[in-house]
């Protein structure tokens, strides 16, 4: 459903939204190896991140990544525009051009209901109520 690149910078934000206050700001390899991602795909990932303001890049012996302030308040919904776009919540489920509500594919009354209730979903969950599950070991990031 969404793309390796957008799975893995859902991967990194919630493990970013994980890190103790004092040690926020981590290493791209650290990440990488966190959310099991080849490190240069996930240095474009998280550029990506940056260019939005949902990460902030700190160069230098101290540098790393780390949520913004942006960031901390983001739903999942917003993560997923960013990398993927908006074709997950609005494209047809059988890859037509033209799927509409007068003019629909053979999967689109089933397929919308889906892809409203998943719509909503990601609108309503931010990251942190994602970092609380791996906080309290009810979810994980890796296997």
């Amino acid at each position: 459903m969404f793309s390796k690149a957008c799975k893995y910078a859902i991967n990194s934000m919630i493990f970013l939204a994980t890190l103790p206050e004092g040690e926020e700001r981590i290493g791209l390899k650290d990440i990488a190896t966190a959310i099991n991602s080849p490190e240069a795909f996930t240095a474009k990932i998280l550029q990506a991140l940056v260019r939005e303001n949902l990460l902030e890049s700190i160069k230098g012996p101290n540098g790393g990544f780390q949520i913004s302030e942006v960031g901390k308040k983001v739903t999942l919904h917003r993560v997923v525009q960013v990398i993927d776009g908006d074709s997950v919540f609005t494209g047809c489920a059988l890859g037509l051009q033209e799927c509409t509500e007068k003019r629909p594919c053979a999967a689109h009354h089933k397929f919308k209901a889906i892809r409203d209730h998943l719509t909503g979903m990601m609108m309503t969950t931010t990251l942190e109520d994602m970092a609380n599950g791996i906080r309290q070991g009810v979810s994980y990031l890796k296997y």
